[in-house]
């Protein structure tokens, strides 16, 4: 893919790729209501502005041109498979409370969830609109809302195993490209040591996931990019390319 723009990366975590692109030779912001790095260039309630983009209002989609590329790290904690336990009553943070309490997390859930898909659905809808370029991530663990039920374009790449390109963790990720094409490439490095967390850390508000849950190596932003987004060959030593 050619990128003779800028890249804007959104929500949370996106610092890193933003960083890997800018080390690339490429003009990259990140976009988040948080600054928990003290490094977001635009701390922004996105949400707000999709919202503002969708009824034609004046937002920072006005100032993306069809040169650039927008990846957008969308919030996952109502489409991921942990959510279903609290739709079947099953959850085991919930055990204790009374079941009266459980059907109303559940009710309330089930809302959020359905703002959040509209949400998404808004996000395209500016896209092809504005014909924009975009990439959506979000994990690929299965049941997952949007692609095990079916509930949203199939991905075009999922990343099975994220450790294989020097990651933390193994955990699939799926990834959604609109108005643009992946490319297709193999920068294998397995020297990551896998984070096993037992007790994630909550985020401030529903919505937000685990900031150690969610941490992208930089390794895997790089190899990330170079395999699926510019189809570039690394030329370093200790990965294994084909």
């Amino acid at each position: 893919m050619e990128i003779k723009g800028k890249i804007h990366c959104f929500f949370e975590q996106s610092g890193t790729f933003k960083n890997e692109f800018k080390k690339l030779g490429y003009d990259a912001e990140d976009y988040d209501i948080q600054n928990n790095f003290n490094e977001t260039d635009h701390v922004i309630d996105l949400f707000n502005e999709i919202e503002k983009a969708y009824i034609g209002g004046v937002s920072i989609f006005d100032g993306i041109s069809q040169d650039d590329l927008i990846i957008a790290f969308f919030p996952c904690i109502y489409f991921e498979s942990l959510q279903m336990t609290y739709y079947s009553l099953e959850c085991v943070n919930n055990k204790t409370k009374p079941k009266t309490e459980q059907i109303k997390e559940a009710m309330e859930r089930l809302s959020n969830r359905t703002y959040f898909h509209t949400l998404l659905y808004k996000l395209i809808y500016i896209v092809e609109k504005r014909k924009l370029r975009l990439i959506i991530e979000n994990p690929a663990t299965a049941p997952h809302y949007l692609i095990t039920l079916q509930n949203f374009p199939k991905p075009q790449v999922v990343d099975k195993n994220r450790m294989e390109r020097g990651d933390y963790f193994k955990k699939p990720t799926a990834y959604w490209f609109f108005g643009c094409e992946p490319t297709y490439g193999q920068s294998f490095q397995n020297d990551k040591e896998q984070k096993i967390i037992k007790r994630c850390k909550s985020g401030y508000k529903a919505g937000i996931c685990s900031e150690e849950r969610s941490l992208i190596s930089p390794d895997y932003a790089r190899n990330w990019i170079c395999d699926f987004v510019l189809g570039k060959k690394q030329d370093i030593g200790q990965l294994q390319l084909f």
